[in-house]
Order: C-alpha cells, then sequence, then structure tokens
C-alpha cells in the first residue's frame, strides 16, 4: 500500500475550503446616481452585468439616487456620482465613475488582480 502523505493532504484540502468560502462570498453593493444621466446608466448596466457574470445569487446591489435620497447620501459622505459602495465582504471599498472600466470594475469588487497580482493603472 502506497505511504500518504497527510500534510500534502491537509494543505490541499484546506486551500480548496478557502477557494470554496471565497467563491461562495455574499455581496452588498450600494450605487449613488444622480437621476437619469447617461453616466447613471451607464453605472447601473456595466454593475449589474459583473454582478450577473460573476456573483449571480450572491450579491445585494440597492440603486440609490441621490436627489430621491439625499440622507443616505450624506450619510455615506458621497461628495461624487456615481459612487459605488461595498461594504460586504471586507474590506469596505468605494468606486466612483460610470464603471465601464471592467478590469477595474473587478479588481475593486476583489474580484480579479491585474496580470503583476496588483491593482490596475489609474
Amino acid at each position: 500500500m502506497p505511504e500518504r502523505n497527510l500534510h500534502s493532504d491537509s494543505t490541499a484540502e484546506f486551500e480548496d475550503a478557502i477557494r470554496q468560502k471565497v467563491n461562495r462570498r455574499h455581496y452588498v453593493l450600494r450605487l449613488f446616481i444622480t437621476g437619469t444621466t447617461v453616466r447613471s446608466s451607464r453605472a447601473i448596466t456595466n454593475i449589474r452585468s459583473v454582478c450577473e457574470e460573476y456573483l449571480k445569487d450572491r450579491y445585494v446591489l440597492s440603486v440609490v439616487d441621490i436627489y430621491q435620497e439625499p440622507s443616505k447620501t450624506q450619510a455615506e459622505q458621497i461628495i461624487a456620482a456615481p459612487t459605488l459602495i461595498k461594504s460586504e465582504p471586507l474590506p469596505a471599498k468605494r468606486l466612483v465613475g460610470d464603471l465601464s472600466d471592467r478590469e477595474k470594475l473587478l479588481f475593486g469588487l476583489d474580484l480579479s488582480q491585474g496580470a503583476d497580482g496588483k491593482a490596475p493603472d489609474v
């Protein structure tokens, strides 16, 4: 009977469990927009597309119109729109703009890395 390396088996099992947990993370996102502008519509389309492709059934996306709900805007200290806030999973992050740069959006949501393992250039 071949001898098993218990250390490498447990390491592989641990790494597999971590990968599965990361793939099941639930995302809580809020997108602050300014009415029905082109930039607002583009931001909504872009974030919904990424969520459906990468986070199917694992996200909650709230769209907040800063004109309709100014108190939420003040509470979150929003100074530019569109602004996307990822509050879960931690760390919380803010992304500003129409979210059209898919690579930066994925990186900002912790869904990908640049080719060198660093954030894409701004």
